[in-house]
């Protein structure tokens, strides 16, 4: 397992002046001298530079105190989190996977070398503690298919603990050095500029490894990326701004860090919706395939956000339960199923970020985009087209309120509800869409939607809870278990169920009247 690291730090840019004194910086008892390292790093990327395109980092290093791999991931201006890996000759497998969403079957390779003189001081405070590392680097970038620059840079990173505004302070001994913050982020990014008009092969957008198989050819192309206009443009803005968070959150959800599946299965919904919701903007014939795929992935992903959030609100419930009305074994039942229903998902949400269909689908949302299959409709002002699709998602989500209501409780008012939560989805996408041209109605729209969705969403998570209970029960009733705990946490359910069905009228009322569309 790679090693994971914050790193906090500041450039500037060196020129002639030298690094000043650092002992007159507030909480700076000493400046300790650790010597020379020699540094030599590749860097590696594709041909055409998505992990640059992406401030994204990928190296391979000898000399100093941490030589090995270092894949970095931009978090803020100046914050970035790296991990760390063993040298070997080739990528790393792991490391190669948390860049896949941008790599796809592009080669990675070295493209290019940094050879650095490092003079590295550390500021220690009166207890001998660690502050910042500073360093002046002496740099020779080479681009391996051409062109060579050199520069001297000071680097200031924060250690582990200090608070991050020891850096003010060191920055503000620095620039009354005369020394400014430098234009780059990067080294990588420094070189890449100062040796691109060498370079034998260009710096371009990533294009898709696999573009569809019969492409029609689009009479309306979308306009450069910029502040939209038109209908289309709108739409195109949100189905980009999707496309950007599957991929920035598929190394994320490899890491298992918390809520990424869950943020990556609302991309997929909010793009699937939005080929839905928009189809006089986008032609569905090109976006029907699409939004399979969309849905296939949504449910893949659902395997371990479901379980997540279901696992929560049954230890919950169980927690809240007197002692004495716990019989049996039911909190180590309920962990057991917990972890093993996620280390099961996790590794199969894994698998299929590497499978083919997945890395597809990202090759022809890049495809959709760049050659959007736009209709008549999409080169219209927004007002009228988008205000019309909302009206439409709500009528739906209308109707199914209706009828949900007018049903009596049981089965098949479960469904309804269950269907009027997924179209309320849809509704609230549409309307984040549709956001940035319609102003107030939409944004009350989404905020309706929010306020229903969270109802039926209980509703229906309090249906899969019960469904669960009754499973466990079973098991526990056949390995000669009391069941009793399980009918217990069950009655609480119903009654969480029937809370939601008396509370729909009036938040459907409310619904109702908060809505101007």
């Amino acid at each position: 397992m790679a090693d994971i690291k914050r790193e906090v730090e500041r450039k500037y840019e060196s020129g002639d002046k030298g690094l000043p004194d650092l002992t007159g910086v507030p909480g700076v008892e000493s400046v300790v001298d650790r010597g020379v390292a020699h540094l030599d790093a590749l860097y590696y990327d594709t041909a055409d530079e998505r992990l640059a395109a992406a401030s994204l980092t990928l190296r391979r290093r000898t000399g100093g105190s941490d030589a090995g791999w270092h894949l970095k991931f931009p978090v803020a201006p100046g914050v970035r989190d790296e991990i760390h890996a063993p040298l070997s000759d080739t990528v790393p497998e792991h490391l190669a996977r948390l860049v896949r969403s941008r790599v796809r079957d592009a080669e990675l390779s070295p493209v290019v070398r940094l050879r650095s003189d490092r003079d590295v001081r550390h500021l220690l405070d009166g207890t001998g503690r660690l502050l910042a590392e500073v360093s002046v680097d002496a740099v020779h970038a080479e681009r391996l298919t051409g062109g060579t620059a050199r520069w001297t840079e000071i680097e200031v990173e924060l250690a582990d603990g200090t608070d991050p505004a020891f850096l003010d302070k060191v920055d503000k001994k620095l620039r009354k050095a005369g020394l400014r913050p430098s234009d780059s982020p990067s080294k990588l990014a420094r070189a890449l500029a100062e040796t691109e008009s060498a370079a034998t092969t260009p710096r371009s957008a990533p294009a898709p490894a696999v573009a569809p198989a019969a492409a029609p050819k689009r009479k309306h192309r979308s306009r450069p990326v910029g502040k939209p206009v038109t209908a289309g443009d709108h739409v195109l803005a949100y189905v980009r701004a999707q496309r950007d968070a599957l991929v920035e959150l598929d190394p994320a959800v490899r890491q298992g860090v918390p809520d990424s599946v869950h943020r990556m299965r609302v991309a997929t919904r909010r793009l699937r919706s939005t080929f839905r919701s928009f189809r006089p903007v986008l032609d569905r014939k090109a976006t029907d395939p699409v939004a399979v795929d969309l849905k296939w992935l949504a449910a893949e992903l659902g395997l371990e956000r479901d379980q997540e959030v279901l696992a929560e609100r049954l230890r919950s419930d169980l927690d809240e339960l007197p002692d004495a009305l716990v019989h049996g074994p039911v909190h180590d039942r309920l962990t057991a199923w917990a972890e093993a229903g996620h280390s099961g998902a996790h590794s199969e949400v894994t698998a299929i970020l590497d499978s083919r269909r997945y890395l597809t689908l990202l090759d022809t949302l890049d495809a959709l985009l760049a050659d959007p299959p736009l209709r008549k409709k999409a080169a219209a002002k927004p007002a009228k087209t988008l205000t019309k699709a909302l009206r439409k998602d709500f009528g739906k989500v209308s109707g199914l309120v209706a009828r949900a209501l007018d049903l009596p409780p049981g089965h098949e008012r479960d469904v309804t509800l269950h269907e009027a939560r997924k179209k309320t989805k849809r509704a609230r996408y549409a309307a984040e869409a549709a956001g940035p041209a319609l102003g107030a109605p939409a944004e009350d729209l989404v905020k309706s939607m929010k306020k229903l969705q969270s109802l039926l969403g209980d509703h229906q998570d309090s249906v899969m809870a019960r469904r669960t209970l009754r499973e466990l029960s079973a098991v526990a009733h056949a390995a000669g278990e009391s069941a009793f705990t399980y009918g217990l946490l069950h009655g609480h359910e119903e009654r969480r169920a029937e809370i939601v069905e008396a509370d729909l009228p009036e938040t459907w009322k409310s619904v109702r009247k908060g809505t101007a569309l």
